[in-house]
């Protein structure tokens, strides 16, 4: 699902049936281990990788909830629905970091091993890493996000028309069961009593039957699922600023439009099925959008670039003049350059939902007042974006370090994966530095080797090399230990791979460290086989050079029989 504004993609949601995320599901899980030493605890909850529980997500019956609500009214919104709105009221504090020792309990106080616990995803696996969980546990609606637990009633922040806030908690307070506590989204602005009501008793209900499954089952088990990405959308994004909706699937564009009749009577922007020849995301441009936030390297209309390179946890953004020249002097170059790369920078973090510790390297400015200004741009291009950013003063160096809340994994890490051939590296060893591995093998096991032959095996490419450009070498070696080196090239090797062995090739020499230098865990694949991922790449290529330094006659592969030439020959 793609969210479009004035022409351009600016965020994307995919959910596969089969990679469907977790974000909002509630399950009953079981400790399995605590760890003192970090305050937490991991659980199973039925997933392949046990979640995770950190002690200030612990939630325990009459302990004091002050900083639970300002955490919920801050994260609640964002967790859930994924287009993150700030619930905190004017004047409330940040959300505190973890609580000190004693605060609220040790984890090993609160969890045992074995026990059994309600609680809800807040973040999806990203990388090596299981869920994040909480027992705080919050069911979002379309006007109102329950809190089961916590006395409380909040107002969304981007409701910024004071007596309207004061009426919703008027009629919330009015509304709500003793005890339980709820917050106002943001598209609840305008909306009457019996709406809310609704929501609030929609809400309440699933609870109750929530807590029903968890009296009748065992952990670890699923107790709730959240909606799937479209009735999310339609709950989270269809608000009066949509103008349209086109939809290319006709059971989800009648499941929107039932949704639209019961929930959005007044809503008067067009909602169309999509039939066009060509596919929605070609006819809208969202297939090249897509294309365009998957490279590493983007183009500014003014010739300069910016390079994104994401790592673990942390994003590099570094600003280039590129091909701009400028017109008038080297500051205003350098200004116009980074002016225009601050747009772009904000809508590539929204599109390709970067989050975590973010590093900006803007091109050096000299003046104060130019820093300030792209600083101020910077602040203004974030402040459509939905996941809550904190950004820092541009540095001596002309460094921006900010952060961007991450809920789930960016677009890059859901649509590729790490290259088979350098194993998500990016890069290889040289076809030289490889060679020169070779040489030092070759001493290594050489006295190992009783015959008077050592053969050596690698990739074609690296084979050229040596019989070429390092065959100097080759002969000073042979010389120096009187014994004949073979090479063979063999097309499914990685480039990387290399064996030195008996020239009959059954036994390989003695284990080294350098065999096989191939990524981590590469082993020497089998003989090759059709379709082989390697033979592929180097199917034009003989899987084996019959030239050795032997001296010996190369296999005769038939080529030049009789009856294997042409007929006119």
């Amino acid at each position: 699902m793609a969210l479009v504004e004035n022409g351009a993609t600016v965020e994307l949601y995919i959910e596969r049936k089969r990679d469907r995320g977790y974000v909002g599901d509630i399950f009953l899980g079981k400790v399995i281990r605590v760890l003192p030493g970090m305050q937490a605890a991991f659980v199973d909850v039925g997933l392949e990788k046990a979640a995770f529980l950190y002690v200030s997500d612990i939630f325990i019956p009459g302990q004091d909830v002050t900083s639970l609500v300002d955490k919920e009214s801050k994260d609640t919104e964002e967790e859930h629905s994924e287009h993150g709105e700030d619930f905190s009221e004017e004047g409330e504090p940040e959300p505190a970091a973890p609580p000190a020792r004693g605060q609220v309990g040790q984890i090993e106080e609160l969890l045992k091993e074995g026990q059994e616990l309600l609680v809800q995803v807040a973040k999806d696996p990203i990388g090596t890493k299981g869920c994040r969980i909480t027992t705080h546990v919050s069911l979002p609606g379309r006007y109102l996000v329950y809190m089961p637990y916590i006395d409380h009633v909040g107002i969304s922040r981007r409701i910024v028309d004071e007596k309207e806030r004061a009426r919703l908690r008027e009629l919330v307070e009015k509304i709500r069961r003793p005890g339980s506590g709820f917050i106002v989204r943001t598209v609840a602005e305008g909306v009457n009593e019996k709406k809310l009501k609704a929501d609030m008793t929609l809400l309440m209900n699933l609870w109750k039957r929530i807590q029903y499954r968890r009296s009748k089952e065992r952990a670890p088990i699923v107790l709730h699922y959240d909606m799937d990405l479209v009735r999310r959308a339609a709950r989270d994004l269809i608000t009066s600023d949509v103008e349209s909706l086109a939809i290319d699937d006709r059971k989800q564009f009648e499941e929107i439009r039932r949704f639209i009749k019961t929930n959005l009577p007044n809503f008067k922007s067009n909602v169309e099925l999509y039939e066009g020849p060509e596919p929605i995301f070609d006819h809208f441009g969202i297939e090249m959008d897509i294309n365009r936030a998957l490279g590493r390297k983007v183009w500014l209309k003014s010739g300069g670039y910016i390079i994104i390179d994401q790592a673990e946890a942390l994003t590099a953004i570094d600003v280039n003049t590129g091909r701009y020249v400028g017109k008038r002097n080297l500051e205003e170059t350098i200004l116009k350059t980074n002016l225009e790369a601050v747009r772009e920078i904000a809508y590539q973090l929204r599109l390709r939902n970067i989050g975590g510790i973010i590093i900006i390297d803007f091109i050096d400015m000299e003046r104060e007042v130019h820093r300030e200004k792209v600083y101020n741009a910077l602040e203004e291009a974030l402040r459509d974006d939905r996941a809550k950013t904190n950004i820092l003063k541009i540095s001596e160096f002309g460094l921006v370090e900010m952060t961007r809340k991450r809920i789930r994994e960016s677009l890059g890490r859901t649509l590729c994966e790490p290259c088979f051939y350098c194993d998500g590296k990016g890069y290889l060893k040289s076809k030289t530095t490889i060679c020169y591995e070779i040489f030092r093998e070759v001493k290594r096991e050489i006295q190992n080797i009783r015959g008077p032959v050592v053969t050596v095996n690698c990739h074609p490419e690296i084979y050229d090399m040596l019989v070429d450009e390092e065959a100097a070498l080759i002969a000073m070696i042979e010389r120096q230990y009187k014994k004949k080196i073979q090479l063979r090239a063999i097309s499914y090797f990685h480039m990387e791979q290399y064996e030195v062995i008996e020239r009959s090739g059954t036994q390989p020499a003695a284990p080294g460290p350098a065999k096989p230098p191939g990524p981590p865990g590469r082993k020497p694949h089998p003989p090759e086989k059709p379709g082989d991922r390697f033979s592929e790449r180097y199917a034009q290529r003989p899987p084996e050079r019959g030239t050795d330094r032997s001296g010996e006659k190369p296999v005769d592969k038939g080529e030049d029989k009789p009856e294997n030439r042409p007929a006119n020959e």
